[in-house]
């Protein structure tokens, strides 16, 4: 199997190094490329970190994930994507994982995860993501699809800005792709619930994911996100 992994970066110079620097010792290097698409008003020096760490990198003028991971998506030159969040680290044996699911006839599908956190709440969170739930295939999921099935379904639509990733899985779960979870947990940031609080989290994506259903306007969507959390 040949995979490019495609990471977008929004000031991650403190994550993103040492993803780079797992996925190439954790994958061979004539089979597997790392691709990260920084955003345009990244302000730190994630693009030259990525860089040194191995991985090809491209700027992208639309500051908006959606866009980056389709910059991304365009710029693979194999056939297997694997997109992967900047926070998080996937099993050290991710791409056997990949490999064995396509293998068994699955077009697409995604991780279950854990914290990096010894939470108890996050634990009760994390144990969920194994199963096909209200909000399974999110991005800390880590989706892998073939890029034949990826272009048929016209990649992920830019105009959103926020929740990209469910809107995706939402119309790639309307097909007859196949799709599965691997039970083998990546590894999340924590930093989110760190900065803020489990309970207020929770109800903020719980606000989204209705938002998102009834089909609010991106823009409210994303300023309620910003105005409720850190």
């Amino acid at each position: 199997m040949h995979l490019s992994i495609v990471i977008p970066t929004f000031n991650e110079a403190d994550n993103i190094g040492k993803l780079v620097a797992y996925l190439v010792a954790h994958t061979k290097a004539e089979c597997t490329e790392v691709i990260v698409v920084n955003a345009c008003k990244t302000t730190d020096r994630s693009a030259q970190i990525a860089e040194q760490a191995g991985a090809t990198v491209y700027e992208c003028t639309d500051c908006s994930r959606a866009a980056q991971l389709n910059m991304g998506a365009r710029k693979a030159t194999y056939n297997t994507l694997y997109f992967v969040h900047a926070d998080v680290l996937p099993p050290e044996n991710f791409a056997e994982n990949i490999e064995q699911a396509l293998q068994e006839g699955h077009d697409f599908g995604w991780f279950s995860y854990r914290f990096n956190s010894s939470s108890p709440w996050l634990k009760i969170n994390a144990r969920y993501t194994k199963q096909d739930g209200l909000f399974a295939g999110g991005g800390d999921q880590t989706l892998f699809i073939t890029k034949a099935n990826f272009e048929a379904l016209g990649g992920f639509r830019e105009a959103y800005r926020i929740m990209e990733d469910f809107e995706f899985m939402k119309r790639a779960k309307r097909t007859d792709l196949s799709y599965t979870i691997i039970p083998n947990d990546v590894l999340v940031s924590a930093r989110k619930y760190t900065n803020n609080s489990y309970l207020k989290v929770n109800i903020a994506n719980l606000i989204m994911y209705i938002l998102f259903s009834v089909n609010c306007p991106q823009q409210w969507m994303l300023r309620f996100y910003r105005s409720i959390l850190n």
